[in-house]
């Protein structure tokens, strides 16, 4: 996960941008997309930031005041499912 601690001084937004080695962001946005999550993956517009962190793209969730806290769970279960399955077979 980019970005700082939730527990940041000055906190963080409400998104999460974040990278999974081995699983490409664009694998991880269709898999959420097919299981009724919409995320995006790409640049972000943020290519000097990417650079620094060393990737070339991310994953992003974003999250607004209309979003709840059944789906902020739901995303965050679905996301375990997906990568834990994705890993699996990447490492066999």
């Amino acid at each position: 996960i980019f970005g700082p601690p939730p527990r940041a001084p000055r906190g963080r937004a409400a998104l999460c941008a974040f990278h999974v080695n081995g699983v490409s962001p664009k694998d991880v946005s269709k898999l959420m997309d097919q299981s009724g999550v919409a995320i995006r993956a790409g640049s972000h517009c943020t290519q000097p930031l990417h650079r620094v962190l060393g990737v070339e793209t991310s994953a992003r969730a974003s999250l607004y005041i209309y979003n709840t806290k059944d789906e902020v769970d739901t995303l965050v279960a679905r996301l375990k499912h997906i990568l834990a399955h994705e890993l699996s077979h990447r490492s066999s």
